[in-house]
């Protein structure tokens, strides 16, 4: 089994050049890999800033210095048995709205190519989720051409969701079928399973990672016959014995956008879908569960891959960082202490509250206030 998020940025270059404008500085390439396959105990990352020069010569620079070796297979290798996949981020205008889109590529080759077509596209090469001026269908086109594979971010979100904000269909930006679909933090595959024409659509989880300690708060568990890019492409479409075994994200009550929020009044409370408040009669930004209300056909979803929803320690009341410490430095990385830890050796380093939260998070029993118009969920103890 391999962990893999797929969905990281990168806050600035080592010399201090900004490549995601609203990440923290702290996410550097070389921390982001300390961090990914250290004590957030993942096998697969995605960078999605690759397309940036800058970025592009640091991971050149790492290659020329041994840090990263090229797979066979594709992707960069860390430490011969850890894969970096490259990702690129960038926003196209499609339907209502402009939509966020990732296309992942084995070499760098790919995307040094892939960065040479989009400079010709947008303002400014060298900054992540850029606008550029071509549609979903021309990025599609293109990265495949170049050997990658095209995927929408976050996309039942009102900002920058392809469903979200957007479209109602696929088909209005697409003639292919989707491969895959990420979901982001406020869907989970129950809700994205409803609609009908995502059926043969593998479902990612991801963290969209703005600061180091939010790696991995969704990721993805691959089965693969090698550590390599085309493995990876190869899970994503069940080919051989290369696979998607499940999916591990936030309860999506946490996420910032799972219910419709009215700026005026406050979140709304009325079943889904909400468009309009029904106090102040002015429109609600929209919901993920009430937009996936708005858009579901399927009425039996097809079976997927199991779907576990998990609360970060962080987000978890009385985690605070000197007890994070001391669990990670007792039971090694965050996946293990969420999952896999008896609760009697939890209770030798974490107090009993927060053992109980850690266990009721397990079983999806915690009490959680639902997130919505860019707030956040919280988990709410007694």
């Amino acid at each position: 089994m391999r962990y893999a998020d797929l969905h990281i940025h990168i806050g600035r270059t080592l010399s201090n050049d900004p490549v995601k404008i609203t990440a923290s500085r702290a996410l550097t390439l070389p921390a982001i890999l300390r961090e990914a396959f250290g004590p957030k105990g993942l096998h697969i990352i995605a960078p999605v800033d690759c397309a940036a020069p800058g970025v592009i010569a640091e991971l050149r620079a790492m290659v020329h210095a041994g840090e990263l070796t090229e797979a066979p297979g594709g992707g960069l290798l860390w430490e011969s048995n850890r894969l970096v996949i490259l990702g690129c981020e960038v926003e196209a205008a499609v339907g209502r709205g402009r939509c966020h889109l990732i296309s992942y590529f084995p070499t760098l080759q790919a995307v040094t190519q892939y960065s040479q077509i989009l400079a010709q596209h947008m303002t400014n090469i060298n900054l992540s989720s850029q606008r550029v001026d071509l549609s979903p269908e021309a990025l599609g086109e293109i990265t495949q051409s170049l050997d990658g594979l095209l995927v929408p971010a976050h996309a039942f979100t009102p900002h920058r969701g392809l469903y979200g904000s957007c479209l109602d269909s696929w088909r209005e930006a697409f003639t292919a079928k989707p491969l895959a679909v990420e979901l982001g933090l406020s869907a989970d595959a129950s809700l994205a399973g409803r609609l009908e024409e995502l059926a043969e659509a593998t479902f990612l989880s991801n963290s969209d990672a703005h600061s180091l300690d939010r790696i991995a708060r969704e990721h993805n568990a691959f089965q693969l016959e090698e550590v390599s890019f085309a493995a990876f492409a190869a899970a994503l479409r069940s080919e051989g014995n290369c696979r998607l075994l499940a999916n591990y994200g936030l309860d999506p009550r946490l996420g910032k956008y799972y219910r419709s929020y009215c700026p005026n009044c406050g979140q709304t409370r009325q079943p889904p879908p909400v468009s309009v408040c029904s106090v102040c009669g002015k429109k609600v930004i929209v919901g993920v569960l009430d937009r996936i209300s708005q858009l579901a056909t399927a009425s039996t979803p097809v079976q997927r891959p199991p779907y576990y929803h998990q609360v970060p320690l962080r987000m978890l009341p009385g985690c605070g960082p000197r007890t994070m410490e001391r669990l990670l430095r007792a039971f090694g990385t965050e996946m293990n202490i969420l999952h896999h830890v008896p609760a009697e050796d939890l209770r030798r380093v974490a107090n009993e509250q927060l053992v109980e939260l850690i266990i009721a998070a397990r079983g999806g029993q915690l009490a959680i206030e639902p997130g919505g118009g860019g707030r956040y969920g919280r988990v709410v103890s007694d």
